[in-house]
């Protein structure tokens, strides 16, 4: 894996964050520097909000949930999803309840919450808008489109997961590139086999300490290929060094992450958020 790449994805994602999910308003056109690279928001992705146990009226929230962006120059396309709140809620309350996969047959069953957040992806925040998977062959990218890359944390990398094996399968965008990060299991063995088949040119990063990779629980739910696995203890020089402070919040915000693949990259690490360091 690139880990450059990795970690210049990872901004799209941060950039999605940086929008507050209540803000409903299309971030089309604002221009976006990535790797030194100018890329312009072709639309904002909407979704319902992943409803909880604990707060069942989430679900029926709009919100903004990621972008679509073209580079200048190459017209190379990022779709980038971020996570939510919920994922925490989701954790302690979540049944782990199955659906069958809705978007390609005999592609096994996925996890209900994340497959009805998905299925709520539109490119618009009025009832009725597009889905993205529909929408995507005619959006008004300015330039022709070059390669497709779907990334996502958290929430948003099952959310990735799920709009990367649609959009291969259902689209003539068949070899997206993907990253995902902190991802949770998303579907059954059948759903992981299926998708490792249609979209193998995938990474998922996971820190070995962060407890949401670790959810749904197998042998029910199986992890899709390819892992890259971080570890927030660095073991070399002695004695071991904790690297991030050991929570669950810490281990699993996305500025961890990026703290972590840039201290491997060997260039600049990126900052930790302040109440992580250890």
């Amino acid at each position: 894996m690139d880990l450059n790449a990795a970690i210049n994805f990872a901004q799209f994602i941060n950039a999605a964050y940086a929008i507050d999910p209540s803000n409903l308003a299309n971030s089309a056109g604002t221009v976006i520097s990535v790797g030194g690279i100018n890329y312009t928001v072709v639309t904002t992705i909407y979704a319902n909000d992943l409803a909880t146990d604990m707060d069942p009226s989430r679900g029926n929230d709009v919100v903004s949930i990621g972008l679509i962006l073209q580079a200048a120059g190459t017209g190379d396309v990022v779709i980038a999803i971020r996570g939510t709140d919920g994922i925490l809620e989701w954790i302690q309350d979540a049944q782990f309840l199955m659906v069958t996969c809705p978007f390609l047959a005999g592609a096994g069953h996925t996890e209900d919450g994340f497959t009805a957040m998905y299925s709520s992806f539109e490119i618009g925040a009025a009832a009725g808008s597009p889905s993205v998977v529909n929408a995507l062959a005619s959006l008004p990218f300015p330039q022709t489109v070059g390669a497709l890359t779907i990334c996502g944390h958290s929430l948003g990398g099952a959310l990735a997961t799920l709009l990367a094996l649609d959009v291969a399968a259902n689209t003539t965008f068949k070899n997206p590139t993907v990253y995902t990060y902190a991802s949770p299991r998303t579907g059954d063995p059948a759903f992981a086999g299926t998708y490792n088949q249609v979209v193998p040119n995938t990474f998922r990063i996971a820190n070995r300490i962060d407890l949401v990779p670790k959810l749904p629980l197998p042998p029910f739910y199986e992890h899709v290929d390819t892992l890259f696995d971080l570890n927030p203890v660095q073991l070399l020089p002695f004695p071991p060094r904790i690297l991030v402070k050991p929570t669950i919040a810490c281990e699993h915000v996305l500025d961890s992450y990026l703290y972590l693949l840039s201290v491997l990259a060997g260039g600049p690490v990126l900052p930790l958020d302040p109440g992580c360091t250890p």
